[in-house]
């Protein structure tokens, strides 16, 4: 029998928990909203509303040939910015949705967790209250909520497919069919999971595994196995598309990816996904992991729960590292922050799930985590852009003279150039080298340096002729913009046929961001000869 809290230890009142979980959820609507417009969009970010303001041709047409991602997360921007607008507020507001919709999900999901484990009603509250203040606060899934990628609606999306799953699982434990509204959301989100990103069937696995593990079990009913296995061959029916496009875009990403593969400290960027960077972060967070799982261990059903969880957790970063480790760098933090929701239900469970010494442990290590948590996501406010596009426009725009063109070599460098002008309300027309994105067909010779098939590196030679142009040479100042010439435009050979009769007048450096202005000269001399 578990022991009944104290009142020093419960919230009594419904108007009192319900009050709590108000301020709660208002304190992580704040924290996700603040500031959400004024960053510019960083390159990944750029690649997503360039490909949207295509069309629907270009997204289902083109980006295949280009992206291993399936284009489903781009149709979804492109939908939604149709009606919230197109500017930089409008495509953020996506992700901001998701990531508030996302806190009282895992709180919902977190209470019947609870209640399955065998909690009575006043914890199963406290559990989903807990479990809403650390997903309020987890400073990973605040980040995530300002990305232009698919990781806020994956992350949403992963949050309801557990949530189908233990409604699935309680279905079965009271004795009811398999199939049901529960099980079609399953099918449904797990489907979404595979189409919103190329790691998609890491998820898929995680959930396919926690399902099983929920509800396999003698005498389960024969309509229950039909279900279950005609549902998974329906979620692989309709991911096949969305397979093939991987398949076909798989030999490039091995053979030309950006990625490297880095075990050093690979502990500490693998587990800052559930608690946070700290040492005494990952402590509290294991302490409270063990603490749902001893109390889950009290029932069949309490360990079916708390094992599945586990599993929804670590599976996709387990099956990612070993990706990376044996065919091809894959794992990536920001891919990964999904796991964040069934970690902090976890946490959740085991902060009110124990009692008497265990219970005192139990709250030290979740008021730790959360106080810790709430520093963290303060400090993202006040984080400098990944990539600071406004910076980079705000040097440049006092120099520019009309006539200028920026060359943009990588193309792919023109995508946030060209959204941080428009945002600035400026113009500053862009040249992509060779062509913009995607440039599938470049010049013999070529080859790819980031795994995109829309983004090649050119040799000498056609470096060479691009400077010998008319009208590049017709152009009074040339802004050459790179990222990391030391991956593109290695010995800075772009550089140097542009240099040719030309003066450096400027030069701007911030991270990956490069830009260097080169003058024409007044009387500059034609330019033959071969490249060098």
């Amino acid at each position: 029998m578990i022991e009944q809290y104290s009142p020093r230890f419960s919230l009594r009142s419904p108007i009192v928990w319900t009050g709590a979980a108000i301020l709660i959820l208002a304190a992580g609507i704040v924290v996700r909203a603040w500031r959400i417009a004024d960053d510019p969009m960083w390159l990944d970010e750029a690649y997503s509303a360039y490909a949207a303001a295509k069309g629907w041709h270009f997204l289902w047409t083109i980006v295949p040939r280009y992206e291993t991602h399936p284009p489903f997360y781009y149709s979804l921007v492109r939908a939604w910015t149709l009606f919230a607008g197109d500017d930089l507020l409008g495509h953020r507001s996506l992700g901001l949705v998701c990531g508030i919709a996302t806190v009282p999900l895992m709180a919902a999901t977190a209470r019947i967790a609870a209640t399955m484990i065998g909690l009575d009603a006043r914890r199963a509250n406290l559990a989903g209250l807990a479990t809403l203040a650390l997903a309020a606060s987890a400073p990973i899934l605040i980040q995530m909520t300002h990305e232009v990628r698919p990781y806020p609606v994956m992350i949403l999306v992963y949050a309801l497919a557990i949530l189908a799953v233990l409604l699935v699982a309680r279905r079965v434990e009271q004795g009811l069919p398999l199939m049901g509204r529960a099980f079609a959301l399953y099918l449904f989100a797990t489907a979404l999971m595979l189409w919103l990103h190329s790691l998609g069937p890491l998820y898929g696995l995680a959930l396919g595994l926690a399902l099983l593990v929920l509800v396999l079990r003698r005498g389960l009913a024969r309509a229950d196995w039909l279900w279950l296995i005609g549902g998974h061959v329906l979620i692989g029916l309709v991911y096949l598309p969305a397979l093939l496009i991987l398949l076909d875009q798989a030999p490039t990403w091995i053979t030309s990816t950006w990625l490297r593969f880095n075990t050093q400290g690979l502990w500490r960027r693998a587990t800052a996904i559930y608690s946070g960077p700290r040492g005494d972060m990952r402590f509290a967070a294991l302490v409270l992991t063990l603490g749902a799982l001893v109390a889950g261990w009290r029932s069949l059903i309490g360990r079916r729960v708390t094992l599945a969880l586990l599993l929804l957790a670590i599976v996709p970063v387990t099956c990612s590292i070993l990706i990376s480790a044996t065919i091809t760098p894959v794992f990536i933090v920001r891919t990964m922050t999904p796991l964040a929701v069934p970690a902090a239900i976890l946490f959740g469970l085991g902060a009110v799930a124990l009692s008497g010494v265990g219970r005192r442990i139990m709250l030290a290590a979740f008021i730790w985590l959360a106080i810790q948590q709430s520093a963290g996501a303060y400090l993202t406010t006040r984080v400098r852009p990944m990539e600071d596009w406004y910076a980079a426009v705000d040097w440049l725009q006092p120099r520019f003279r009309p006539g200028d063109i920026v060359f943009a070599y990588p193309n792919e460098g023109a995508l946030p150039f060209d959204r941080a002008v428009r945002d600035r309300g400026l113009a500053m027309p862009s040249r992509a080298i060779p062509t913009e994105i995607p440039a599938l067909n470049p010049p013999p010779g070529s080859w790819y340096v980031s795994g995109s098939r829309g983004v090649p590196s050119l040799d000498a030679a056609h470096l060479h002729a691009i400077a010998l142009e008319p009208r590049t040479r017709i152009v009074p100042t040339i802004w050459l913009l790179r990222l990391g010439p030391w991956a593109y435009d290695k010995g800075d050979g772009l550089l140097n046929e542009l240099s040719a009769g030309r003066t450096e007048v400027g030069r701007y450096r911030d991270g990956a961001i490069d830009i260097v202005g080169l003058r024409r000269e007044s009387s500059s001399p034609e330019r033959g000869g071969t490249g060098s």
